[in-house]
């Protein structure tokens, strides 16, 4: 399969990991040779609840039976586009009470940004340095890393760029700022948290001169930092929240949720003002809702937290710099890239996943479902630090 993969799949880099799938299971990613890797990355910090979660399954199936695409978004009243709609209203502050359901989460970045400039009339768009948040023409207009950027330029214009963190920094939004937008914790720069004081400052400013405030949750949100939204840790609510990732159980969606008089925009200025054919397609809100109704369960997030206490315990080496992130989105910095390579790709061949960082080379992502077992998480420290003991040796 793998010459085939590379043969007729277009690749992203000259060197896929090239894992042969054969199936998913909980924490568990199986090869067409039978061997099994435990996963700490979950696609991407996509696959929230584990893979094939029993209940996730079978609403996927259930939903299968009954309908599938029957029209494009908007249009008709579809139960599960409206069930994850409601739910995720009952679990949001009452000025995050509708949500528009789209395909990724670069889409949602790519809506937000749209409603941010028919909302206020204004053009210019502030982001902090080292963001992520997608890889389309928008999304890639509001990060900064040129060796990305350059060949697809020129793109939006009126986009600028602020320290991350710096509450200094703040005086160049303005009564021209259409938006703030900024990832709750910042994922590809190394899983930077931010301080409460500068989120709350950040929350005063766009409300003093009128400038929106998206928060970017497509990583840290569903439960991945130990609150179903990552803003709650910071006492504060956005304009716009956006969302993504672990939010489908495994199946591809984004979403953005504001104040009805925000988004009534989207069909008055202009009508039509954002449209998506497979936008809250059935089978997948399916998935969504029956990911959500597990992460709100009683004592889900509290177990979420202790299991990242319980890491934190587990990965105490010499060459681990310091562990950051939050919950179950955490990344180890090591001294240098080569022993970050390194970590990976030998914890790969033990059977172990791990995975990199967009933006710092010296980053090991460590993001198990939030469903990781206990001893799945002391099995997966014990091939970690035996790995990074046979280096610490050799160097």
């Amino acid at each position: 399969m793998i010459d085939d993969f590379l043969r007729y799949q277009t690749q992203t880099t000259p060197s896929p990991m090239g894992l042969s799938v054969a199936r998913a299971q909980g924490s568990y990613v199986y090869d067409t040779d039978g061997k099994p890797y435990l996963d700490f990355v979950a696609g991407v910090s996509a696959c929230s609840v584990g893979h094939c979660h029993p209940k996730v399954v079978a609403a996927i199936q259930k939903q299968a039976q009954e309908y599938l695409h029957v029209m494009v978004y908007g249009e008709f009243a579809q139960g599960p586009a409206v069930a994850i709609c409601k739910q995720l209203a009952a679990h949001l502050p009452d000025t995050l009470e509708s949500t528009y359901l789209v395909n990724s989460g670069t889409e949602a970045i790519e809506a937000a940004l749209k409603l941010a400039r028919i909302a206020t009339g204004r053009t210019e768009l502030i982001y902090a340095q080292n963001a992520y948040h997608g890889n389309t023409m928008g999304a890639m207009s509001v990060m900064d890393y040129d060796q990305r950027k350059a060949p697809f330029e020129p793109l939006i214009p009126d986009c600028r760029s602020i320290p991350f963190n710096e509450v200094a920094a703040l005086d160049t939004i303005t009564e021209q700022t259409a938006a703030v937008i900024l990832e709750t914790i910042q994922g590809g720069a190394g899983f930077i948290v931010p301080d409460k004081h500068y989120m709350t400052q950040v929350r005063k400013r766009c409300t003093e001169v009128g400038a929106l405030l998206i928060l970017d949750e497509i990583q840290p949100g569903f439960g991945r930092t130990g609150r179903l939204f990552a803003f709650e840790h910071f006492d504060i609510v956005p304009d716009v929240l956006v969302m993504g990732k672990g939010m489908g159980g495994g199946l591809p969606i984004g979403a953005l949720s504001a104040s009805q008089e925000l988004m009534k925009r989207f069909s008055t200025q202009p009508k039509l003002g954002h449209i998506t054919t497979f936008g809250g397609h059935p089978l997948i809100a399916s998935a969504a809702l029956a990911t959500l109704e597990i992460i709100t369960e009683p004592h889900f997030m509290n177990d979420v937290q202790r299991k990242e206490v319980l890491i934190r315990q587990h990965l105490q080496h010499p060459l681990i710099h310091e562990i950051r992130g939050m919950g179950l989105m955490l990344a180890m910095i090591m001294p240098h890239k080569e022993i970050a390579d390194k970590v990976v790709l030998t914890c790969q061949e033990r059977g172990l996943l791990l995975f990199w960082l967009l933006y710092e080379e010296r980053a090991v992502r460590l993001t198990p479902p939030l469903t990781v077992s206990e001893d799945e998480i002391t099995e997966g420290c014990r091939l970690i630090l035996q790995v990074l003991d046979e280096i610490h040796e050799n160097t």
